[in-house]
């Protein structure tokens, strides 16, 4: 009996991948180990993912191997098997996708340039040397391409260019690595940069800031090393003190700025290629980047044009060994936009809107199609935290433990996300921003609309925070859906209960600036219970008054004179705060309880230790306060009775008394232990006097502050209490839509 008619005499398995299999070179895998095993059936493209049926004797050992190898881009979620009656099938065929119904799967988000082009790139003997659009499918831009699923070339920005022979001999071959590479191109079929590499490198020498077109936006650039170029910068930007991130060309560059931890230099080299804040090291860049603080934003290329830039200044190697030597170049790169706006994407638009900002303009013919700016994390608890998740993240989805109705939850007003949830998925969107301006708002809208589209899902009910003067509220209402108002630490703790699928009664810390109450109120430092769609308040801080309201939050030192109302010192604030003007204004506002609303808020806690201790009276950015008390710590102390816990309320006022005698350094360390410890007691304290299982959710922006969380956590073992802090959603206000829509998807609309 022949080989071929052996194979038909065997076994047939159907089989249906799910999760992120479509342009990542998944069939042309599955093909090739199909060969490999001498295995007949096809491989194909659907709405659901890819579907495959296998028939021959060594069927088990394609099941055994399927995951073990898969291409670096793809994430297999379910794999779905049943017996078929054979065939008489004797090879194994790529087939044309297929789609009779709506998608259940989705398109990747965009990765960095792969070790193989980049080896491309650098080779000149190489058709793609030195080519700033060089991609496979293990690379390149996805999600801010891409128009519509299936993911085929029609549907993206790369339609408007016809492949080269060349190309198109590489993408119709399934042994080739750009089988099927959606934007495969090359000098002379693909895009073309409008100024060369040597012109852009020249310029960002010469200290110019030059705006540069990427994957998911334009960056502004500017020599790291040149302090007026940097300054520059800050100035036309309107970047007052918000430290810049700051691009090298490789880990090894990386490790001469900043101290990296194993799990750091993971995290910069990951295909993600997020911003990293690290420790940084003495050294020659400017100062004006971090404006005194300790750490350092950095990121590493992953762009074909980054790399480019990089090898230019390095002499132009053939090869990639040069990488693995510290170069000297390193650049300012941050969003093209005035603070505040969205990110410029457009090449008529980068002209127009950033003509009073950048000395060059450089462009490029491939539309960019979804904003996406760069992701931000910090490595804490020995894992990568978001901060800001959105190019390289989005729109992985994030698994729930169970299917909910395709739900639309809009989050809150500061670093807004949306979340889109299908079946079991949550696609939480890129980062959107602060919606304080109508451009901003116009890019939430639009990035509703395209993550709806994408998806193909029409929500049946729409999320959202309880503040009815935020604009996402506001839409929400507008919009021809049930709506459900969640609060909005309800959220931040559900949030954490979705990414980690727990079950029954948790109790979750929330601790940030500022959310509306049940009654109207702040809070911000919140102990609750949460089950399901239902939440119970068991605790808070200890209120303090917050003088002028809002303004509190970007002067500390008000905060600091309510501690000191707070401690019946109400007289010594003109004194305590002689060099600010106002001082006796305020005094009189808290003893008269003018425009002084209360708020548990842990952000404002954290403010009126800054203004008890001297630290940024004033801030010129969300949270820089904070983050410079935190730069201050060396060791956290306790202080001795520094706190109280009386009917769920935790008091620290022992604890702001000892900062009014305290340098600020030992006011750092000694605030941050003697909080870690306090909130560490008041858990535990509420765990046992409930019943409650010996686990909680931690969320809020506060939880961004590494010498915090990664104490409360600590502090939390010995008592053998198990702390979850998030991983695929920031902690911060980025997170609120998941949160939203986990709690909206499991209420009854009856």
């Amino acid at each position: 009996m022949s080989a071929r008619a052996d194979i038909a005499r065997q076994e047939r398995l159907h089989l249906q991948v799910r999760g992120a299999v479509q342009g990542v070179g998944f069939r042309p895998y599955v093909w090739n180990l199909a060969r490999k095993l001498d295995l007949a059936g096809w491989v194909l493209n659907d709405e659901a993912g890819v579907t495959i049926e296998i028939q021959g004797a060594k069927t088990q050992q394609f099941l055994d191997m399927l995951e073990l190898s898969a291409p670096p881009l793809a994430r297999i979620d379910a794999v779905d098997i049943h017996a078929v009656p054979a065939t008489n099938e004797v090879a194994f065929a790529l087939l044309k996708s297929t789609k009779a119904g709506k998608a259940k799967t989705a398109i990747g988000p965009d990765a960095a340039t792969c070790p193989d082009c980049l080896a491309d790139i650098f080779d000149p003997k190489n058709r793609r040397h030195g080519y700033a659009f060089t991609n496979c499918t293990h690379c390149g831009p996805r999600y801010t391409i891409t128009r519509a699923l299936p993911y085929d070339r029609a549907q993206t920005s790369m339609a408007d260019f016809p492949m080269c022979a060349a190309c198109q001999s590489e993408y119709e071959n399934p042994a080739d690595r750009r089988f099927h590479a959606q934007p495969n191109a090359c000098p002379d079929c693909g895009p073309k940069l409008s100024h060369s590499i040597q012109e852009i490198l020249m310029a960002l020498k010469a200290g110019q800031i030059v705006a540069l077109k990427g994957l998911g936006g334009f960056h502004l650039a500017v020599d790291a090393r040149n302090y007026s170029a940097v300054t520059r910068l800050r100035a036309r930007k309107q970047r007052d003190g918000k430290p810049f991130a700051v691009m090298v060309a490789s880990s090894a560059s990386a490790r001469k700025l900043a101290h990296l931890s194993p799990e750091e230099e993971t995290t910069l080299s990951d295909r993600a290629r997020p911003v990293v804040i690290a420790k940084s090291k003495p050294s020659t860049l400017s100062p004006a980047i971090s404006n005194g603080l300790p750490t350092l934003g950095l990121m590493l290329p992953y762009a074909p044009l980054h790399a480019l830039l990089f090898h230019a200044d390095a002499g132009m190697p053939e090869g990639t060994a040069w990488m693995d030597t510290p170069q000297v170049l390193a650049l300012v790169m941050t969003s093209a936009n005035i603070s505040g706006d969205p990110l410029v994407i457009d090449n008529s638009e980068a002209q127009t809107r950033l003509a009073g900002i950048a000395d060059m303009v450089v462009t490029h013919d491939r539309d960019i199609l979804i904003r996406a700016d760069d992701s931000v994390v910090r490595v804490i608890d020995g894992a990568p935290r978001y901060l800001r998740r959105a190019r390289g993240a989005t729109p992985t989805p994030i698994k729930l433990s169970v299917d909910i109705p395709s739900t639309l939850a809009v989050g809150g007003h500061l670093k807004n996300t949306i979340c889109i949830t299908r079946g079991q998925d949550a696609f939480l969107s890129q980062h959107i921003g602060d919606l304080e301006s109508m451009s901003t708002y116009g890019f939430f809208k639009e990035t509703v609309a395209h993550l709806s589209s994408i998806l193909e899902v029409s929500p049946t009910r729409i999320a959202c925070d309880m503040h009815p003067d935020f604009m996402a509220t506001r839409y929400a209402q507008d919009m021809n859906l049930p709506v459900i108002q969640v609060q909005h630490h309800h959220a931040h703790i559900a949030a954490v209960l979705a990414e980690y699928q727990l079950d029954g009664p948790c109790l979750g810390l929330a601790l940030d600036g500022f959310g509306l109450g049940e009654e109207g109120e702040s809070w911000g430092g919140e102990l609750l219970i949460a089950q399901g769609p239902e939440f119970q308040r068991l605790g808070c801080l200890m209120p303090l008054a917050q003088p002028g309201g809002d303004v509190a939050a970007r002067q500390p030192w008000r905060m600091g004179a309510a501690a000191l109302h707070a401690l019946g010192c109400n007289d010594q604030i003109p004194r305590y705060f002689s060099g600010q003007d106002g001082a006796d204004m305020i005094a009189a506002m808290l003893e008269r309880k003018l425009n002084s609303p209360m708020t548990s808020s842990a952000g404002r806690l954290f403010d009126a230790a800054c203004g008890l201790l001297g630290v940024v009276p004033e801030a010129h950015f969300e949270g820089e306060a904070p983050m410079h008390l935190e730069a201050l710590v060396t060791k956290p102390e306790i202080l001795d009775n520094g706190w109280r816990v009386k009917d769920g309320v935790l008091d620290v006022r022992p604890l702001l008394l000892a900062m009014t005698d305290s340098h600020p350094q030992e006011g750092a360390n000694l605030f941050h232990g003697t909080l870690i410890a306090a909130l560490a007691d008041w858990i535990t304290q509420t765990i046992d006097r409930e019943g409650l299982a010996r686990r909680i959710a931690l969320s809020g922006g506060c939880f961004q502050n590494k010498v915090l969380a990664e104490g409360l956590i600590g502090a939390l073992q010995p008592r053998h209490i198990k702390a979850y802090l998030p991983l695929s959603a920031p902690a911060n206000d980025g997170g609120l839509s998941l949160g939203q829509a986990w709690i909206a998807g499991q209420m009854s609309l009856i």
